[in-house]
């Protein structure tokens, strides 16, 4: 049997493990620039506002109806799911993390006999240790356990052990429900007579491979109780390393397009750091606001605005990323526009210190990881993000415009020295 953990409205239940003054009330968590509710707390979602609701549209409603919104804390939430994913590791003979919230688990030997005392012992210890409520599915097949643990979240101890035949639970679920189904494909599958999740598992393989290929094939099978090879190896090396945000407020200056760009740069040269990748090159590109503003520029056509950059020689180095880098983004610069997002992608990665095709003018050596930036990224894990940076990425005092809007962003109290809970 395979078991999927999920945490409860995950941003929501990990701003109240610091702030019990939020339970029991309405709370959302905002999206990038405070954009939209993203995640909601049941007692939120009782009052019928639909998720991805704008934020200015609920605005009004902060002070009248005692609605709180909170900003996204990405650092809290990733300290507390990697605290959730040790609790899991500790009980549990593997462990995939599927997502910031989510992850398959194989329960040993011994709470086979009895999976559904496992589950529940499983669930209070996550809370217990961490103050996540979450629920637990168990079934043959993960996009099985999908359904058991949407099901499990709605009882009273969080468990749900899918029966053998599972045909009553399908004949009630929605295709649209079922995991790798999205919008499209359910359109497509209503045009052939395809409403519930049975009728997806009855339909015949050729129906199946005409609507959806062997992707959807797979799903099938799954709904069927065959196990597929759907694994997806989190810590395989990525084919591009890419950084991108849209700006808290429209950019109009050339050092805020240079200071964004920099400072993605430095954040994608982090995640190439990890998976021990060297790049050869990047493409940078800006989103401008008002896109008539570039009727004059003949080569361009929409409000994206890119260039190539290709290094002296691949690697991973904020600073000879930086040399490269500042210049083009300086290109990118037209007075009197609004600019709305920034980012980079880098592209032909290759493992730092593998053999690679030499020529004349190549070093023999092979090209290592800069030792640099492992010391640099090794201060910022432990004295905090951004301890130390390029100058280019701007100073830290400054609260320049391209920066994420975050205007209720809770403490980072688990990540953060300055900003560790006070007990009185």
């Amino acid at each position: 049997m395979i078991g999927l953990v999920d945490g409860n409205n995950f941003y929501v239940s990990c701003e109240r493990v610091f702030n019990r003054k939020l339970l029991g009330k309405p709370v959302a968590v905002l999206s990038n620039n405070d954009g939209c509710c993203v995640a909601m707390s049941p007692e939120f979602k009782a009052l019928g506002i639909p998720r991805g609701t704008p934020y200015f549209q609920l605005k009004h409603r902060e002070k009248t109806e005692g609605l709180i919104f909170l900003s996204s804390n990405y650092e809290l939430y990733g300290d507390l799911s990697r605290r959730v994913q040790d609790v899991l590791r500790s009980e549990c003979l593997d462990v995939e993390q599927y997502s910031i919230d989510e992850a398959f688990v194989s329960p040993p030997t011994w709470a086979e006999q009895d999976l559904m005392a496992f589950g529940v012992r499983l669930r209070k210890k996550v809370y217990r240790w961490v103050g996540i409520p979450c629920g637990v599915g168990f079934a043959p097949t993960k996009t099985l356990a999908k359904i058991a643990n949407h099901i499990g979240k709605k009882r009273p101890e969080g468990v749900f052990i899918l029966p053998d035949d599972p045909t009553e639970i399908l004949a009630k679920l929605p295709v649209g429900e079922v995991w790798g189904v999205g919008r499209r494909l359910v359109t497509r599958l209503k045009a052939e007579q395809i409403f519930t999740a049975l009728d997806l598992r009855d339909a015949s393989d050729d129906r199946i491979r005409a609507v959806g290929g062997v992707v959807l094939l797979r799903t099938v099978t799954e709904l069927r109780g065959v196990a597929c090879n759907q694994e997806k190896d989190f810590d395989a090396d990525p084919d591009s390393v890419s950084c991108s945000r849209c700006f808290g407020e429209p950019v109009t200056t050339r050092m805020g397009i240079v200071e964004s760009v920099a400072a993605f740069t430095a954040q994608a040269a982090v995640k190439l750091r990890k998976h021990r990748l060297l790049a050869a090159g990047c493409n940078v590109y800006v989103q401008v606001a008002t896109p008539g503003m570039f009727e004059s520029w003949n080569d361009i056509d929409s409000s994206f605005v890119g260039r190539t950059v290709v290094f002296p020689e691949p690697t991973d180095a904020t600073n000879e990323m930086l040399k490269a880098v500042t210049p083009v983004a300086e290109s990118l610069f037209v007075p009197d526009c609004r600019y709305r997002k920034a980012g980079v992608v880098f592209f032909g990665l290759e493992k730092a210190g593998s053999a690679r095709q030499l020529d004349l003018f190549t070093q023999t050596k092979p090209l290592e990881s800069s030792k640099l930036y492992e010391a640099i990224d090794s201060l910022n894990r432990r004295f905090g993000k951004g301890t130390l940076v390029a100058a280019t990425e701007g100073l830290k005092s400054a609260a320049p415009a391209w920066k994420m809007k975050r205007d209720h962003l809770s403490r980072r109290a688990s990540t953060n020295w300055r900003e560790l809970l006070t007990v009185r």
